[in-house]
């Protein structure tokens, strides 16, 4: 079983000048969203600390690397977008084109689980909370799609489901694997809200998991057969649009296909938004090891105060757990 981890240096004025000269955005406003938060090491002391056992560690940027990481490492695999995202989508700024072509890289294996940069493993975690005799580890509890901004023509998910009941009954996948869609695992509210959806005759949203993603290579090989128009038109965006789809939908047709292992996702791995969760509550979350896996969503706040405050905690909160340099590190 491999990691794969896609990373972009904020910082780097190289990467943010092309981005600029693509977007038409003054590199001042552009950066913002993209600063370093500190955190990028305390994610590979995770897997050394917690995951031994993974086999190799891709670590894929548009060519930028921090200087502490030691690139000499045995499972570290570091990827450039060029050397796996066909050319005509390059240079992209849009993480769905890195995300869909995730299958190309070279050496990757059957089994790996997708990690955004601000996804990190805070306790010991076993192969098995990722995979389970060959299957990801996944939840299909349903629901309906509640956009708030935008209507569902103009969602990222509304394409996804399109895509997704294009290509598969509900009915028909239901009938073939109930105790996949209906689960103990997934408590009692999760399995009424599911049976709720019944009502629609066709796949009409599934509980959000923003989370270290399990999947299946064969998977993105497949579904590039089946909609390759589909997966073209997004990975042509330089930039990220409504009207793309992205890697949930790899994960939509997993469940689809009932090519997964029914768990409670949340009890092992949880989503934290900063625009709604405290950093306190965060980092007491981080130092007891209540979930094995978290992801740390940071709100767009530009206040540089609040930025910096937040950053202290969490970097304290990590250090706490890891505060030995990893072999990962030089």
């Amino acid at each position: 079983m491999d990691f794969v981890l896609i990373w972009v240096d904020g910082g780097d004025e190289e990467w943010l000048k092309e981005k600029a000269k693509y977007s038409g955005t003054p590199v001042d406003n552009a950066a913002a969203r993209f600063r370093d938060w500190g955190l990028l090491k305390y994610w590979f002391r995770g897997v050394e600390q917690f995951a031994p056992w993974v086999d190799k560690v891709h670590f894929v940027t548009c060519g930028h690397t921090p200087a502490w990481l030691n690139l000499d490492h045995p499972k570290i695999n570091f990827v450039r977008h060029s050397e796996y995202i066909p050319a005509k989508y390059l240079p992209t700024f849009n993480s769905h084109t890195i995300e869909l072509n995730l299958h190309r890289i070279k050496d990757l294996s059957e089994e790996f689980v997708y990690f955004n940069d601000d996804m990190f493993l805070v306790a010991p975690a076993k192969p098995t909370d990722f995979f389970r005799n060959g299957l990801p580890c996944d939840e299909a509890s349903m629901q309906f799609l509640l956009p708030k901004r935008y209507n569902i023509s103009k969602s990222i998910d509304g394409h996804n489901m399109g895509v997704l009941n294009r290509n598969f009954s509900k009915k028909k996948s239901v009938r073939k694997h109930p105790f996949k869609f209906f689960h103990p695992a997934y408590g009692l509210k999760n399995n009424l809200y599911t049976l709720y959806t019944m009502a629609s005759p066709v796949f009409s949203g599934f509980k959000r998991t923003h989370t270290a993603q399990s999947f299946l290579k064969s998977t993105f090989v497949d579904l590039w057969e089946k909609e390759p128009e589909v997966l073209d038109a997004t990975c042509a965006c330089k930039f990220r649009s409504f009207f793309n789809v992205n890697q949930y939908l790899f994960r939509y047709w997993q469940i689809a296909q009932g090519r997964f292992a029914p768990v409670n996702m949340h009890s092992v791995r949880q989503r934290f938004d900063l625009d709604v969760d405290d950093a306190g509550d965060i980092a007491k979350a981080i130092c007891e090891r209540k979930y094995k896996a978290i992801c740390i969503n940071e709100d767009e706040n530009e206040n540089l105060d609040v930025f910096e405050n937040i950053q202290k905690k969490l970097v304290a909160a990590f250090e706490q757990i890891l505060p030995q340099k990893s072999t990962f590190e030089k």
